[in-house]
């Protein structure tokens, strides 16, 4: 069997890479319940052969599959289906509803209060940092730089508790992160919304800060739905992956 990377249904055709379209395959087999619980997925070697992609494109695939909460990897022995539907991914030591659940509580406050108390050297290294953001084309570079903008804006409400819990849940912002690019192109849309954000706290703007990281905040939400829950048209179509 051959996966390429394909276009996607919905109001916007998006390119899929090699990885989303073995993790789509494996997803679907393990939905329809080809692997059952309790299963454990043929060797990464034999993947390989059968779906034509490199060892790095199956890791990735696998390790999503893993943070969606359908297998888990054992040491030794191999990947194994724990559960046929997702229900809640997990990003380290975090679920992505109780991450969101404490972001909302957390950086929507944050963003009102860096409105009004940030320094001119605040907004000089959230400006440095996003015109470096929007540069980025490596995916790993642009995923630390984004938890290091969310930091920044902690820092600008100049309260040292906030900076402490966006450093707990850093990580987990990272991995979110890394997911939500990979499977859900999310980099361009997310530039845009830091944009709207820094614009907001140059403006000095507490409402417009507040409205800014909701939004942002939302779609982050949005995303992962459409993950967890993809639309039926969103399954690639057949041929030799990109590797």
């Amino acid at each position: 069997m051959n996966l390429s990377d394909s276009q996607t249904g919905g109001t916007r055709l998006r390119r899929v890479s090699a990885m989303e379209a073995v993790l789509t395959h494996l997803r679907g087999a393990i939905e329809r319940r080809e692997y059952a619980i309790g299963d454990k997925l043929p060797s990464e070697a034999e993947l390989c052969r059968t779906l034509e992609v490199s060892r790095p494109v199956l890791r990735e695939a696998l390790r999503a599959l893993q943070t969606m909460g359908l297998t888990v990897s054992r040491t030794g022995k191999g990947t194994f289906v724990v559960a046929s539907t997702v229900e809640d991914p997990t990003f380290g030591d975090y679920s992505a509803s109780d991450l969101l659940e404490v972001r909302r509580h957390v950086e929507i406050p944050v963003a009102s209060y860096a409105a009004l108390r940030r320094t001119p050297e605040n907004l000089d290294h959230l400006a440095h940092l996003l015109d470096r953001m929007e540069r980025e084309t490596d995916t790993t570079a642009w995923v630390a730089m984004d938890t290091l903008f969310h930091l920044a804006i902690a820092e600008a409400a100049q309260n040292p508790v906030f900076r402490r819990i966006i450093e707990e849940i850093r990580d987990a912002l990272a991995r979110q992160s890394a997911f939500l690019n990979e499977l859900g192109g999310r980099r361009e849309q997310s530039n845009r919304e830091h944009r709207a954000i820094v614009e907001a706290l140059m403006d000095g703007s507490e409402h417009d800060a507040v409205e800014a990281m909701t939004h942002h905040l939302d779609r982050v939400e949005t995303t992962l739905t459409d993950i967890v829950r993809p639309r039926g048209t969103d399954i690639p179509t057949e041929g030799r992956p990109e590797t």
